[in-house]
This record gives structure tokens, C-alpha cells and sequence, in this order.
């Protein structure tokens, strides 16, 4: 049994690392899950210009993602809506009502140029086997802005989840290079399907935020909802919508899908109901307010890591210098080299070193007469000659010997050193090169992507969610059928006892002194008499005060207690009168008197006595209570007409 269960805990908690790190979970150097990574390091390697069928790519992206097309296909789709990455061509479904793709077959894409700019340089990029060893895919491409940010995400993994809201591109740029000037900052959520959002909750990606649709109340009669909050779709509103009106907490005549490239949803108003009356209810009934959790969780050094929206501007911004330093250490290694190269030919060409080799017969004497014939001109070599230096040098064809220009040759030497000393400069002014590189790609980017893209479509405002329980009306009338013993709005005959919402909580008191608090029910046997029935909100308890009189079933003694209920499990029974005592009255007026008729006995002179509840204190509900007189009671007789029958 120890060894199945060392075998289960291994498997499991291999299988829930899995998830988390490969499936579900963005990671933060590229804001990308494997899937996505794959497609795109798939189109990277198909991209020559052209579009190429959804299909094959998801063909081609199994080499690296052995785990079916449809997940493939799936998030090439959503990667190619978030139109930073991929150009599409042909149906990729639409955001706004929801409609999915067309199937693989008949859609194309391809990668756009800013791509390689933002994620591509396989140079300075770790790859490791696929999954078969036949190829090469990256770890992580080395992202030179915080995609999570951008793009968002949202995933579900074991024991953790993930719900990252999308950021307006240019203000992540922005915010990037407030961060490298060490200048204060600040993100907030930007939606492609636009609306409004509350988010003085958003606690820098960690907390929550409002999200309404926009609407247009020009006319006082219709409603046009131009924009969609986030996370919906026009049929998902128009089915809540519908859904409300149906049960009576909308007054509309009709509602008409309109939308084409753009929102419109009109909704027209019954007979002498207008917008601004609707306005509340349509946000508190329907999908057009959304309250959206957000959790900024992500892959930080393969591990998952809570962060804030500022936290990953900063690491992004460290490591846009870093690889932009890298680029730079690659292209100065790069052009050296070239230049040792040059230097080489023209000394090789200039100085006839290729005519020594002409009598030499084997390949170690080559090596040699080349070897021999560069050391009269080693101080003007930038490193030491090596085999593949001589490998070049012998594959120059006569051609290329016969036709050499000089002038070329220090043409293109002196463009070489001018990079280098361009580069070094740059080197020693690093940020600063990294925020003209983030200048520079904002304007690609608005170029490529177009100036409406780069836009905010969110808008940010400052309003209180709509609570249902503050818009609903009080218009359900709830009975008491004394003679069945049944409570609840389907009641049909009985006393009225309020008028009630389907939100609402209420508090009824049996005969014997049992409470309960719930919900407002439409139908539930309670008891064939009842004390005491009434809202069970707080405004209402606090204000209510009980006084209950009851005997003791030993000493027969009458007692007294004043108390409020404040407190309570919702469905749960509790007994407002001590045990082993009978309720004779439950009043809930402030001050009334009543009458005890005390038991006659031989020798008793004073038979009944009368009393003011306003005379006693109020006490917490678990009180015991105060004895009225040390004598056994048979009832008690009300001087005034209570407010309530002495039993409903």
C-alpha cells in the first residue's frame, strides 16, 4: 500500500506541475502559454510573405504540440483576434456576438513583420528538443514587452488559477518607459469590445472591477447599447435581457440585434416607461454590469507567482535593457568577426599569399604556406588566425581574387568600425536605447497595427455597482393561512402580512417560540398560529423590540423578557423564551401594560395584578428573563389592543 501511495502522490503532483507550467499558466518572460508559443514559433518558420491555411499550420505546430489540432487551431484563433501578432484572412468569428470561426480549412493567416521585432531572435534564444528530439522549439521567446499585460489570459490549473485582464498597448509602452526614467506610473484594464469600468477595486491587477455597457439614452424611449462590457457578447446580453423582462423586472416592448462591425442592441420601452427609469434596473438584472475578479498569476522563474500590473512593467523593463544589451553584444561579436574577415581577404588578395599554396601538394602544407604567409601582418589582424579562417580563405574563388576592389573593401571596413563605435556607445547608454527602441516600435506598431488599435476603447469612470436588492420592488404580497398553517407568497388566502422582494429575508415567530430566519418563501408550512412575522433586514431587526411573556412550567411562575434579534443562522431554529417555559404573549410595541390573573388559592387577596412592560429593561435575546411575582399565574389579559392579533 506504501508503494501505491508514493506511486499516486509522485503521479499527481507530476501531473499538477504539468498543468500549471505547461498548460494553463502564461509565463512571464513572453505572457504566452506552450500552445501559443508553438504557433507562433510554427509561423515564424512557414512565414514567407504569403498566407497560409489555418490547417496546415495547425499541421505543422503538431510537430512541437502532440496534443490534437483542435487546441491548436483554438488558440491560433484567439492569438490572430488579439490582432498584434497574426494577419488573418477570412471568418475568425467575432467578439462582440460570439459566433465562432469558420473551420480551419477555410481561414488563413500569417505573421505579421512587428512580431520578429517584439518576440524573434532564435540567436539569443534558448531552444531545447520538441518532443521527439527531431527539432527545436524555444523555452520562451525573449518578449521585449510584457504580453500578460497586453494581450491578458485566463487559465485553470491545480489547486491555482490564473485571470489577467488585457492592457491598451500604448499605455504599457508608455508605462515602460515611465518606468526606465524612473517616473511614477499606472495601468489600467482596456477592453477590444470597449464599455465602461469602475476601477477603484482593481488593486493593481490583484483585486477586482465593475464593468457596465455603454448606452446611448438619446431617446428617451429606446435604449441603444453601443458598447458591451467586458467578458459578454451581444447574444449573452440580449438572453439576460430577455430573461428579466420575462419575470417582471423589466418593462420593455421588444429588443432588436443590430450589430454589424459594430455594438447596437435596441431596446424599446414599454407605454409610459422611460430610459432613465430602466437605467438601474438594466444594469442590476442583466449581463450589462459584470463584476470581474482579476488574479495576475504567471510563470516567473518556473515557478507560479502572484504579481501586480507595476511588478511586471518593472521586470519587463530590466529585461528589455537586458536584451537589448544582448542584441547589441551579438551584433559587435558578429562584426568583428566580419571585420577579421575582411581584414583577412584583403590582406590574403593584396599581398599574393594565395600564390604560395600553388606548389604545395598536401592539405597540411596549404595550412601552413597560409599560416606562414600572415605573419609579417598579425598586428594588423584583430585576433589570431584559426582552421576556419583558412577554410574561408580557400574557398574565395579566382573569380572573386581576379575582380577584388580595394576601395570596396575599406568602404565596407570603415560602415563596420562606424557600427562598432555606434554600438559601444550605445552600450554605455543602455536605457536610454531602450526607451528610443520602445519610441521607435510605438510607431511601428501604430503604423502596422493602425492608430485606432493603439487607442483606448475602455472607458474609466468612477460609479457603485447596482445592488439587486436596492433596485427590486417590493410588489410580492406574503400570507399567513392560519387554519393550514402555511406562509409564503403562492399563499392565496389567510392575513397579509407584508409586502415582500424575492431578495428578501423574513423572521417568524410559532406559538411555542421557535424562530426562524429565511428566505422568502413561496410556500412552507410553519405552524396553526404564529406570534410574530417580518422582514428580516437590518434596519427592521434593530428597530424591533420583543417582549415575551411566559411561565415556568415548574413554579408556574410568570416572567418577562424585552430583547432584540440581531443575530442568527440563516434556516436555523432557535427559541426566543428560556427551555422549559410556555410563551403566553409576544408583543413588539414599545411600552403597553397587561394583566396577570394569578392562581386562586385559600387565603390569596390580590388575585390579579397589573404591569408595564416599559418598566423593564432590555436584555440580549438569551436571557432568562425577570419574574414578575412569586406566584402561580393561569393567564394574562392585555389592557390596550395590541398592534397584532395575540396569535396571526
Amino acid at each position: 500500500m506504501a508503494y501505491v501511495k508514493n506511486l499516486f502522490d509522485r503521479n499527481f503532483l507530476e501531473y499538477a506541475s504539468y498543468v500549471i507550467r505547461d498548460r494553463a499558466i502564461p509565463d512571464l518572460e513572453d505572457g504566452l502559454k506552450p500552445v501559443q508559443r508553438r504557433v507562433l514559433h510554427t509561423l515564424f518558420e512557414m512565414d514567407d510573405g504569403r498566407f497560409q491555411k489555418v490547417a496546415t499550420v495547425a499541421g505543422r505546430c503538431m510537430q512541437y504540440h502532440p496534443h490534437g489540432d483542435s487546441s491548436i487551431v483554438g488558440a491560433l484563433v484567439v492569438l490572430a483576434n488579439k490582432e498584434i501578432f497574426i494577419e488573418k484572412q477570412g471568418n475568425f468569428g467575432n467578439m462582440f456576438t460570439g459566433d465562432e470561426a469558420s473551420a480551419p480549412r477555410y481561414i488563413e493567416c500569417r505573421i505579421r513583420p512587428i512580431a520578429r521585432d517584439l518576440l524573434y531572435n532564435p540567436k539569443i534564444t534558448r531552444m531545447v528538443p520538441n518532443y521527439d528530439g527531431r527539432k527545436e522549439e524555444p523555452v520562451v521567446f525573449r518578449a521585449k514587452l510584457p504580453l500578460a499585460l497586453i494581450m491578458g489570459a485566463e487559465g485553470i490549473a491545480v489547486g491555482m488559477s490564473t485571470k489577467i485582464l488585457p492592457h491598451n498597448l500604448n499605455e504599457v509602452i508608455e508605462a515602460e518607459k515611465a518606468c526606465l526614467r524612473g517616473e511614477p506610473f499606472q495601468l489600467y484594464p482596456d477592453f477590444a469590445t470597449g464599455g465602461i469600468i469602475d476601477v477603484s477595486d482593481y488593486k493593481d491587477g490583484t483585486g477586482k472591477i465593475i464593468s457596465r455597457a455603454k448606452l446611448d439614452l438619446s431617446d428617451p424611449k429606446r435604449i441603444v447599447i453601443t458598447e458591451l462590457p467586458a467578458d459578454t457578447t451581444t447574444e449573452a446580453i440580449i438572453d439576460s435581457v430577455e430573461s428579466a423582462a420575462k419575470a417582471g423586472k423589466l418593462k420593455i416592448s421588444s429588443i432588436t440585434d443590430l450589430t454589424a462591425a459594430k455594438v447596437e442592441i435596441e431596446i424599446k420601452l414599454q407605454r409610459g416607461v422611460y430610459a432613465q427609469d430602466v437605467v438601474d434596473a438594466l444594469y442590476a438584472y442583466t449581463k450589462c454590469e459584470q463584476s470581474i475578479s482579476c488574479n495576475l498569476l504567471v510563470i516567473k522563474d518556473n515557478m507560479p507567482v502572484v504579481m501586480t500590473a507595476t511588478d511586471v512593467i518593472k521586470y519587463h523593463s530590466q529585461k528589455l535593457v537586458g536584451i537589448l544589451k544582448d542584441e547589441l553584444n551579438l551584433e559587435k561579436a558578429e562584426l568583428t568577426d566580419k571585420l577579421h574577415l575582411r581584414t583577412l581577404e584583403r590582406i590574403f588578395i593584396e599581398e599574393r599569399i594565395y600564390k604560395a599554396i600553388e606548389q604545395m601538394k598536401t592539405a597540411e602544407a596549404v595550412n601552413k604556406a597560409v599560416v606562414d604567409g600572415f605573419k609579417p601582418f598579425m598586428a594588423e589582424l584583430i585576433r589570431p588566425i584559426t582552421d576556419d579562417d583558412i577554410d574561408h580563405l580557400l574557398k574565395i574563388p579566382i573569380r572573386r581574387i581576379s575582380l577584388y576592389d580595394i576601395n570596396k573593401n575599406r568602404q565596407e571596413v570603415q560602415e563596420i568600425n562606424a557600427r562598432l563605435k555606434e554600438i559601444e556607445k550605445l552600450l554605455k547608454h543602455i536605457v536610454d536605447y531602450a526607451i528610443g527602441w520602445l519610441d521607435g516600435i510605438q510607431k511601428k506598431a501604430a503604423d502596422a497595427l493602425g492608430a485606432d488599435f493603439m487607442k483606448r476603447k475602455t472607458e474609466v469612470k468612477s460609479f457603485d455597482a447596482v445592488d439587486v436588492k436596492e433596485v427590486v420592488k417590493r410588489d410580492m404580497t406574503l400570507r399567513y393561512d392560519g387554519k393550514t398553517g402555511y406562509l409564503g407568497t403562492a399563499v392565496s388566502t389567510g392575513t397579509e402580512v407584508c409586502k415582500v422582494s424575492p431578495y428578501d429575508r423574513i423572521l417568524f415567530i410559532r406559538k411555542s417560540g421557535i424562530y426562524t430566519v429565511c428566505d422568502v418563501p413561496e410556500k412552507m408550512f410553519v405552524d396553526k398560529g404564529m406570534w410574530y412575522c417580518g422582514l428580516a433586514d437590518k434596519e427592521e431587526l434593530n428597530n424591533t423590540l420583543f417582549t415575551v411573556i411566559f411561565r415556568d412550567k415548574k413554579t408556574k411562575f410568570m416572567m418577562i423578557k424585552r430583547c432584540r434579534i440581531t443575530q442568527f443562522i440563516l434556516n436555523r431554529d432557535y427559541s426566543i423564551n428560556p427551555e422549559g417555559t410556555d410563551v403566553f404573549h409576544i408583543d413588539t410595541r414599545q411600552a403597553f401594560s397587561f394583566i396577570v390573573k394569578y392562581t386562586p388559592k385559600p387565603r390569596l387577596k390580590v388575585t390579579e395584578q397589573e404591569f408595564h412592560a416599559g418598566d423593564y429593561e432590555e436584555k440580549g435575546v438569551k436571557a432568562l428573563g425577570v419574574r414578575l411575582a412569586s406566584k402561580e399565574a393561569d393567564k394574562i389579559l392585555l389592557n390596550k389592543k395590541p398592534a397584532q392579533p395575540e396569535l396571526l
